[in-house]
């Protein structure tokens, strides 16, 4: 299944639900399922499910619906998690070693391989079976290992800096935890996350909801 042009931001954000959705499926011993049904699942109509996959250039057969195995095959395609990428994480903190300990990733192929951190209270601690290391060996690392990923999860105040020490260490794709829109190149991937901002509107769906 490819991208047969321009797909909407709205569509991306949608590909992880497909696959969790396809994944509880077929661990659930489903086989094949319609748009109708698979739309029923995630609050969505039929004709947006036809319409989202057809962004990829379609699959399935009218009448005969979407094989599950095959689907979530696909989107894992589309999303680039049919292989393994490589992961560095910046900070050795609460999220920073959240992230480390987290199951799904390793099982979804988000491998962390090293965790940096400036503090010398922190390095040489184990962090799900992996040291911390001092963050002047980080570049000596990066040029000697493979690095698909870095993860932020630094103070707002050194993550633009550590941005520009990424990009001229070839590292380009970036989850950032830390508090701030970071500048990049057009080249760069950056996906921010700022866990307050989910606090925030569940803050006003429950302020909202309570006055109708």
């Amino acid at each position: 299944m490819h991208v047969t042009g321009y797909v909407s931001e709205a569509v991306i954000k949608r590909l992880p639900g497909y696959y969790r959705h396809l994944r509880e499926l077929e661990s659930g011993g489903i086989f094949q399922i319609s748009s109708q049904e698979l739309g029923k699942r995630m609050g969505l109509t039929a004709s947006q499910i036809r319409q989202d996959i057809n962004s990829f250039g379609g699959f399935g057969r009218q009448g005969c619906g979407y094989s599950v195995q095959e689907l979530k095959k696909h989107i894992m395609s589309i999303m680039g998690i049919d292989k393994k990428h490589r992961m560095i994480i910046i900070g050795a903190g609460n999220i920073g070693c959240a992230v480390a300990r987290y199951p799904s990733f390793t099982r979804e192929g988000f491998q962390t391989i090293a965790i940096f951190d400036k503090d010398n209270a922190k390095i040489g601690l184990q962090v799900n079976e992996i040291t911390v290391k001092a963050l002047d060996e980080l570049d000596d690392f990066v040029r000697h290992n493979r690095v698909d990923i870095a993860v932020f999860a630094l103070p707002a105040n050194g993550a633009q800096a550590m941005l520009d020490q990424m990009l001229s260490l070839g590292i380009k794709t970036i989850w950032n935890f830390a508090p701030i829109d970071l500048k990049t190149p057009k080249d760069v991937v950056i996906v921010n996350v700022h866990l307050s901002d989910s606090l925030h509107i569940l803050s006003y769906k429950m302020t909202h909801t309570a006055h109708e």
